[in-house]
């Protein structure tokens, strides 16, 4: 029988996530760097990188947010996931990562960093088991949960899906 999504919750030892879904670090570098705070001209210290596993089951969904570092997402096993973006001119580009190179898939895909975005298991799949790899590395003050509202207002275009993919 093929491993569950609650099999790989257990094993790798996942738990939730704010954004949705479930997430474990996996890697801190030791070596730090100074870059620019979010919003302001003073300088804080950041790891040169860190990565994560993280799951998404069908029916949930990692939730419009956006870091200040670039996002390097990795697909390992289940099902394709998409990655939905908003650019800065009301752009929507949906990028599946999943396991079928020959149907447009892909292994690896960056988000760049300060971008609006979310992600969903792909229709009919159950769980995706992805990796993601940030540089400069992550830390929650970096980390803007949309305001659902404040979404809406800047990309009304995009309502429907702003609406089901905010909390």
């Amino acid at each position: 029988m093929a491993p569950t999504a609650q099999d790989y919750i257990d094993a790798l030892q996942l738990r939730a996530h704010p954004e949705g879904g479930f997430f474990r670090e996996t890697y801190r570098s030791d070596r730090m760097i100074e870059v620019p705070a979010s919003g302001d001209d003073t300088v804080v210290r950041r790891s040169v990188s860190t990565a994560i596993y993280f799951l998404l089951e069908k029916g949930n969904f990692s939730a419009f947010h956006q870091i200040t570092s670039d996002e390097i997402w990795h697909f390992y096993t289940g099902q394709a996931l998409d990655i939905l973006e908003l650019s800065t001119a009301g752009e929507l580009r949906c990028t599946r990562l999943g396991p079928d190179l020959l149907q447009g898939e892909v292994h690896q895909y960056v988000v760049r960093a300060n971008t609006w975005f979310a992600s969903r298991v792909t229709a009919g799949g159950a769980f995706s088991l992805v990796g993601c790899t940030v540089a400069p590395g992550f830390d929650f003050a970096d980390f803007c949960l949309a305001d659902r509202s404040a979404l809406l207002a800047i990309f009304p275009q995009h309502s429907e899906l702003i609406t089901g993919l905010t909390r």
